[in-house]
């Protein structure tokens, strides 16, 4: 059968509920190239989570860990790893003011 032709009404189950959520159109396109296969999807923390980070950066000043920490419900010591995660990447990406080799 040509996925052209597939219908929501010849689909069951879960692949009826999936197809409802992506729409027909995606659904033929997510089984022309995973059909058979396994697919993982996110959790939504876990996509949004480089949102958060960047987020909780902006809002440190140096002295709110614990403000943050309860804003977030995290504890302290996750958001000093953020901010110090934050402050790497930022670092690695600028250049240095003094070079060794004058």
């Amino acid at each position: 059968m040509n996925l052209d032709r597939l219908t929501m009404e010849q689909l069951q189950g879960n692949q009826k509920e999936l197809a409802e959520t992506i729409g027909i159109e995606a659904y033929r396109k997510l089984v022309a190239r995973y059909g058979g296969g396994n697919v993982y999807v996110c959790k939504l923390d876990t996509l949004l989570q480089p949102f958060r980070d960047e987020e909780i950066y902006r809002m440190f000043n140096g002295r709110n860990y614990r403000e943050i920490a309860v804003q977030y419900n995290l504890t302290e010591k996750t958001v000093r790893e953020i901010i110090a995660k934050q402050n790497e990447a930022n670092m690695s990406g600028q250049m240095l003011l003094i070079d060794d080799e004058f």
